[in-house]
């Protein structure tokens, strides 16, 4: 897997589901696996197939968060230009078709979600909005049309 960056906080969410899916799922997995074994015959054990689907869901996600884990890079503080919009800031922004302010926190991919204002560094607008100063206009093209944000602070 090709290294990426993220922030602190996404890296720590990371581990922690980590850590759950390890000590806690396979231990339920494990103990389900266990009382079904008790039904008898293994071939025709519904409760036993559903537990063994578990566990290989389980184990392909620990695969998939350890592979992410070790490719994941925490950006450096000290250098980031602190005056320009970058992956682990929260841009405040002006939109200036409709006279409203936003916010929004730039994340990587695996940290973003829409609905905590917590957008990607590699979506159309978190592209757009990358690099950007205070005061300086973005222009974004998105499907709808054409963004036009005025970065009003930046905030680390």
């Amino acid at each position: 897997m090709e290294s990426f960056y993220i922030t602190k906080e996404g890296l720590e969410k990371l581990k922690s589901q980590l850590d759950f899916l390890m000590k806690v799922k396979r231990r339920e997995i494990t103990e389900a696996l266990s009382h079904a074994r008790g039904f008898g015959d293994l071939a025709e054990n519904a409760e036993y197939h559903a537990a063994k689907d578990a566990q290989s869901i389980n184990e392909a996600r620990v695969r998939e968060l350890s592979e992410k884990l070790a490719a994941a890079r925490i950006m450096d503080d000290n250098a980031i230009d602190k005056e320009k919009i970058t992956l682990g800031c929260t841009a405040v922004l002006k939109d200036l078709a409709y006279d409203e302010e936003l916010e929004y926190a730039l994340v990587s991919d695996i940290e973003a979600d829409f609905d905590k204002n917590k957008i990607s560094v590699s979506s159309p607008v978190g592209r757009g909005l990358i690099g950007k100063k205070v005061d300086e206009i973005a222009e974004i093209k998105v499907p709808a049309g054409v963004l036009r944000y005025q970065v009003l602070k930046i905030v680390r």
